[in-house]
């Protein structure tokens, strides 16, 4: 029996369009994202439809419009494929709060007011603060701590080998970049972001985000969710908002987590939401493992259809 894991995309993957076709197509998208827009009070459906991308891009909007295009993404795919069973949940960053509403932990709506919530905390904290953040390829993960203790950043994503993301002051960024081309980094690049996600800029967010997460019903999840601050399962339902928190300031260990899905046995991976950046991660950490993606009509059909095989 295969084992089957869903991975949920986090912020970055959003683009101006996204779900459109799936609610055009599919009468069960088009009721989640009329339940969202009447969830949250405003119309999120039509900036993930239209944008415009100054609008989409913004945290506030991106981070919910990011969780609602995967959870439609696994409703559709459920639909498709009745017999769609799976063995684990994980999210890069705010993809993990849609993982957890995949595996129980969390209701749909919940996880949508909870992660617009965290949305605006961080838009605020970034707003707060000079922020940004760097991409460093070709470098280890102890290179790249080196370069974080020259330049004065942090660690933010360990997203697979060779591929490691800083975070910290804005002004640090062009230090940090010329450390890592110094230590032999094959690319150094500053990213378009609105600020340091995963470092310790964000602590302002945590408080609002320990309230929002304290008046929400946090259950034991189904299946094993993989927690991007131990790149572990999560220990249990009384932990899991601690982590999530948590998870605000520290690095994402992502490829932690997937050599821990990959070392229980877990070889097919499902990636649900905008973009397929985590199936590119994917082939840097293990080439043999197989890859399906939903994200609109056309990767919907052909994922539906090797999994009906």
């Amino acid at each position: 029996m295969v084992k089957t894991a869903l991975l949920f995309a986090g912020q970055g993957a959003q683009v101006a369009g996204m779900g459109h076709d799936l609610a055009e197509s599919h009468p069960a998208a088009k009721a989640l994202f009329a339940q969202a827009d009447e969830t949250l009070g405003y119309g999120l459906s039509g900036i993930c439809f239209s944008g415009p991308e100054e609008e989409l891009v913004r945290t506030e909007h991106a981070q919910p419009a990011i969780y609602l295009v995967g959870w439609v993404a696994l409703q559709l795919l459920h639909e498709q494929v009745p017999s769609l069973a799976f063995d684990a949940t994980a999210g890069l960053s705010l993809g993990e709060f849609t993982a957890l509403a995949a595996a129980d932990a969390l209701g749909f709506e919940d996880g949508l007011r909870v992660v617009r919530r965290r949305g605006e905390l961080m838009q605020e904290a970034c707003e707060a603060s000079a922020g940004g953040m760097a991409a460093i390829v070709g470098l280890d993960k102890e290179a790249v701590c080196a370069v974080c203790d020259q330049a004065g950043v942090s660690l933010a994503n360990l997203n697979c080998p060779g591929q490691i993301v800083v975070s910290g002051d804005a002004d640090k960024m062009d230090v940090a970049c010329d450390a890592a081309k110094a230590a032999g980094a094959k690319r150094a690049i500053p990213l378009p972001v609105a600020g340091a996600y995963h470092s310790p800029l964000m602590q302002p967010a945590q408080a609002g985000l320990d309230e929002a997460l304290a008046k929400v019903e946090l259950r034991e999840p189904s299946v094993p969710v993989y927690s991007n601050v131990t790149g572990q399962v999560h220990a249990a339902a009384g932990t899991i908002a601690t982590a999530m928190v948590e998870q605000v300031t520290s690095p994402v260990k992502w490829e932690a987590c997937i050599r821990a899905m990959i070392a229980v046995g877990i070889t097919r991976f499902i990636e649900l939401g905008p973009g397929t950046a985590l199936s590119g991660f994917m082939r840097r950490i293990d080439r043999g493992i197989e890859m399906l993606n939903v994200g609109d009509c056309e990767s919907l059909a052909k994922a539906a259809e090797a999994l009906n095989a």
